[in-house]
């Protein structure tokens, strides 16, 4: 490796060393409020959220997983439904479904793209789907304009975990459909200093039913109305969150900037790399992930480490392949698309304090990986 080269995959304490006063002053603030779980400090975070998004409500919860299971409890999935995805995630955006009993309907994703592929959305709509569940996977927002239409009545629920921000068609995430829901890990383009997540949505009564949901079904600590969890989120997150909260454009302007230097120095070589699709001014991706397509992805990787470029495979299994829903009776082949990604896919470092230098250097060993190791075989 060129010693003068350091890339870091993501560095949250270059992140926040600039906030660390505030952040310490968030903290002592909450302490000395003793209010720890929900109250005003989520409240701000959940009217900040909502501003963002163009939603109407917002509501706090413990984490992104629990904001998907939040909406889906909020719409009554259980037994007997089915809901479709993506069978290209993270691993909670169908988890969530089969713990409820009901059953997932996986789709592919597109030919030129990592989310789901609405024509065959089409196709698997029937009588038995009780909601849809796209996924803004890395940072771009999937074709909500054509989905929504297509399901008509069908409620549709965003997975917007990693696309805080992104909008396309005139559509913002977490705003575009019956509900998004939002992950504050601390990896995301806006992640805490812990777990936390919030459930967006234009509907009243939904809103209304999500605050029961995540309060264990009740309104009040002696009476419970429905089947709910410990879903809060404390007000530690959401004061620590509320202090990077006025940055957020500013390191997605910084991820968008990335992109478009990967985006040109990659075009200006003969690499058999497919890139990301780049934005367009109706299709802004906030870049969670900058994820290449690749042959011989897992050599690739280890020549990237030797030479200090970290990367990460997202995601190295599609869902109808985990041993966890072998009960649904998907093999090889169903899902092709899904399985090529699988298998190729690269995630390469992004986050917003890369320089260009060391952008430049992350391209330069992958050229050096194919025009000197890479056989092809």
């Amino acid at each position: 490796m060129d010693g003068s080269v350091k890339v870091p995959f993501i560095d949250l304490v270059e992140l926040h060393a600039p906030l660390e006063e505030d952040l310490m002053a968030a903290v002592r603030e909450v302490i000395q409020s003793g209010r720890f779980i929900l109250g005003p400090k989520v409240t701000e975070l959940e009217t900040w959220v909502a501003d963002l998004t163009g939603a109407k409500h917002a509501v706090g919860v413990s984490s992104g997983t629990d904001a998907l299971l939040a909406a889906l409890m909020g719409l009554d999935v259980g037994p007997g439904d089915t809901v479709i995805t993506t069978d290209f995630s993270f691993a909670a955006t169908a988890e969530v479904i089969a713990r409820l009993g009901a059953r997932p309907r996986f789709v592919d994703i597109e030919a030129d793209g990592f989310n789901l592929d609405v024509d065959q959305v089409a196709v698997a709509l029937d009588d038995t789907v009780k909601a849809v569940v796209p996924v803004h996977l890395f940072g771009r927002m999937a074709d909500m304009r054509r989905l929504v239409d297509l399901c008509g009545d069908v409620p549709v629920i965003e997975d917007a975990a990693q696309a805080l921000g992104a909008s396309r068609d005139g559509l913002k995430a977490g705003s575009a459909g019956t509900m998004g829901c939002i992950s504050f890990f601390p990896t995301k383009n806006l992640g805490g200093l812990g777990d936390g997540g919030m459930v967006t949505t234009n509907d009243r009564a939904l809103e209304e039913t999500l605050r029961v949901v995540r309060a264990h079904g009740g309104r009040t600590k002696d009476r419970h109305e429905r089947l709910g969890g410990n879903f809060r989120l404390d007000a530690l997150h959401a004061a620590l969150l509320l202090v990077k909260a006025p940055h957020l454009a500013q390191w997605t302007e910084q991820r968008r900037r990335n992109a478009r230097l990967y985006q040109e120095l990659f075009e200006g070589k003969t690499l058999p790399v497919t890139l990301p699709t780049p934005d367009r001014d109706d299709d802004l991706s906030v870049w969670n992930q900058f994820v290449i397509s690749v042959p011989g992805r897992d050599e690739l990787r280890r020549y990237l480490a030797s030479r200090g470029v970290p990367s990460l495979v997202y995601y190295a299994t599609p869902f109808h392949l985990e041993p966890c829903f072998a009960s649904l009776g998907h093999r090889v082949g169903d899902f092709p698309r899904a399985e090529l990604a699988a298998g190729r896919v690269l995630a390469l470092p992004i986050h917003p304090g890369l320089r260009g230098e060391q952008i430049e250097y992350v391209v330069k060993c992958v050229a050096q990986f194919y025009e000197q190791e890479f056989s092809g075989s």
